[in-house]
Formats: structure tokens, sequence, C-alpha cells
């Protein structure tokens, strides 16, 4: 297993949910702005058995490539918003509509926001779908 740095752990995630088909990704560095974190990964989905297989993917690949695994782990019983807390990185997968609710791009609206091609391209080995 290789060690990964924060900012390599929350490309690839995002990478993972991409891969797997989860709407408007977007990492946050929080690192400068907050002790909980170095960097939050959000997505949304359109259903909760959506939100559930992109929790699970995250988690088992995660550990499959790094050896990682979440330190804590929270899931309402209507799988409406998942997180999964690696320590350095905090995933957060939730249903549009919790997303919209409770708006946490807002509530970090100071943090850096990651630009899509530049976590792309920092994950791009770890694509399902590259090409060799």
């Amino acid at each position: 297993m290789e060690d990964i740095s924060s900012n390599k752990c929350a490309s690839v995630i995002a990478r993972i949910l991409d891969d797997k088909q989860a709407k408007d990704i977007v990492i946050l560095n929080i690192s400068n702005i907050s002790v909980l974190a170095d960097y939050f990964v959000i997505c949304s989905s359109d259903s909760p058995v959506h939100v559930k297989a992109l929790t699970e993917a995250v988690r088992e690949k995660i550990k499959n490539l790094f050896g990682r695994i979440p330190i804590g782990e929270e899931t309402d019983n209507k799988n409406r918003w998942n997180l999964l807390d690696y320590g350095d990185v905090i995933v957060h997968v939730l249903n549009r509509e919790e997303r919209e609710l409770y708006a946490l791009e807002r509530f970090w609206n100071h943090a850096l926001c990651i630009e899509k091609d530049v976590w792309m391209e920092n994950s791009k080995e770890y694509s399902e779908y590259s090409q060799p």
C-alpha cells in the first residue's frame, strides 16, 4: 500500500465518485480555516440507492488502493447524507435536496475550491476508465 497525501487522496476520491456518476463534485481545501480536516469532498446524487453505492465505492476503493479505512462514518437510515471521515479528508455524499438545503459550499465559502481539471489530472492513474 502506498502512502498518499491529503491532496492526492481527495483527488482520487473525487475521481472514484466521478467514475460512479456522482453529480456536482467539489473539493474544498479547508486546511487553513479548520482543524476538522484538510479537504472536504462533496458530491450529489439523485437517489438514496446511489448515495449508498457511492459511499460504498469510495470506502472499498480507498481501502484496496491505499489500505485506508475511515476513522469515522455516518449514514442516515434513508441514505440522504452519508459521510466518510479519513481524518485528513472528509467525504460528503448527499442527496440533491439535502445538498441544496445544507449548502455546505456556502457555509465554507472562504475555502479554496480545487478545480475539476486539477483533481482529474492529479488522479488520472486511478481512473477505472483510463487508457493504457
